[in-house]
């Protein structure tokens, strides 16, 4: 489908819808959170990114719904999971229409667990691409989010 060997040339868009659905399922089936649910990971991620920037952790209902494209609905029982094992807490905002949730520092080991994981299955990527691709990869990955927000 490459369009290499073809006396065709295969059409650029064909070979980007090629590529994505061949990346979305080595990566779907690349189990990247072992030892924790997928999107209880996905959700403590967006939540440990914040506690790395600010030490405090506190991320909004509504950003964590962005950030993630979860479902409003999925996002809410898979916080309730996370603060029933004790990784999250819910805070209320100040004007009680808000939520936030925030991690709790002492039991961050879990999911530092499962996120090791996942940084050595993106150091054995950076080994097969390089360093200038991850780089783009990373690049082209925002540039495609912030012109795709929800």
């Amino acid at each position: 489908m490459s369009g290499r060997g073809n006396t065709m040339e295969t059409p650029l868009e064909e070979q980007l819808i090629t590529a994505w659905v061949r990346l979305t399922g080595i990566f779907k089936n690349t189990r990247i959170t072992k030892g924790m649910v997928y999107n209880e990971a996905i959700v403590m991620l967006v939540a440990y990114n914040r506690y790395r920037e600010d030490g405090k952790g506190l991320v909004s209902f509504k950003e964590i719904v962005s950030e993630t494209r979860m479902l409003k609905s999925l996002v809410n029982r898979t916080i309730d999971s996370l603060v029933a094992k004790g990784y999250l807490t819910r805070c209320e905002g100040k004007d009680k229409r808000t939520t936030f949730i925030r991690i709790v520092p002492e039991n961050i080991g879990g999911f530092l667990e499962v996120h090791a994981h996942s940084l050595e299955l993106a150091r054995n990527m950076m080994q097969i691409i390089g360093t200038e691709d991850a780089e783009a990869f990373v690049r082209i990955s925002d540039k495609i989010a912030a012109h795709t927000k929800a």
